[in-house]
């Protein structure tokens, strides 16, 4: 996986234009001129997650004692859920029993931002090929900026867009999205069988 790659596969999964309709229902009772701040400190929670999974990745892989194949497996059947959800988005609302006031890391930078999905991703990379670190912090920086300066603009991408656009983004994502999760469940599988 090159670091361009990886950045595309992460903002997939982070999917900043599919959660501009979520971020503009959590925050509909927030003053406007408090949802930069809001969406700034999520988008950096968000990258904090993101950073100790990286960072621990390799540790808590080898404490559970999981393996990199099965890592590949469970990581693209989660990515292929989270696609089916996105081509194929349900009515229900997550946010219809959230305590009033601001929200505070659930649910904007957990699990909408920095999801299992992506969790999973950051995992994956970096028990590959743990001597890309670097890379790999990279890629997760410019994704959740990328990430962060969309969410930023999301009433103006809201007016522009419509509801209909934002979906049809989301779905277009969807569908990269289960290439990539089908990818990464038939590589774990491929590499199950050649060690066994």
């Amino acid at each position: 996986m090159t670091m361009l790659s990886a950045i595309i596969t992460l903002l997939l999964v982070m999917d900043p234009l599919g959660n501009v309709p979520s971020f503009l229902a959590v925050l509909r009772d927030i003053p406007r001129e408090r949802r930069r701040v809001i969406i700034l400190r999520e988008s950096l929670i968000a990258f904090g997650i993101l950073l100790l999974f990286l960072a621990v990745g390799p540790g808590l892989m080898s404490v559970l004692r999981l393996e990199e194949p099965s890592l590949s497996i469970a990581g693209g059947i989660i990515l292929f859920l989270i696609a089916i959800k996105m081509i194929f988005p349900t009515g229900t609302s997550m946010f219809s029993d959230l305590p009033a006031g601001e929200p505070l890391v659930v649910p904007l930078a957990t699990p909408l931002i920095a999801g299992p999905s992506a969790m999973a991703t950051v995992l994956l990379m970096v028990t590959r090929e743990p001597e890309r670190f670097v890379e790999w912090t990279i890629a997760i920086t410019v994704s959740c900026a990328i990430t962060a300066a969309v969410l930023l603009l999301c009433n103006p991408l809201h007016r522009l867009l419509g509801e209909r656009g934002l979906l049809a983004v989301q779905r277009l994502m969807g569908m990269l999205l289960t290439t990539i999760a089908v990818q990464m469940f038939l590589t774990g599988v491929r590499d199950f069988l050649a060690a066994s």
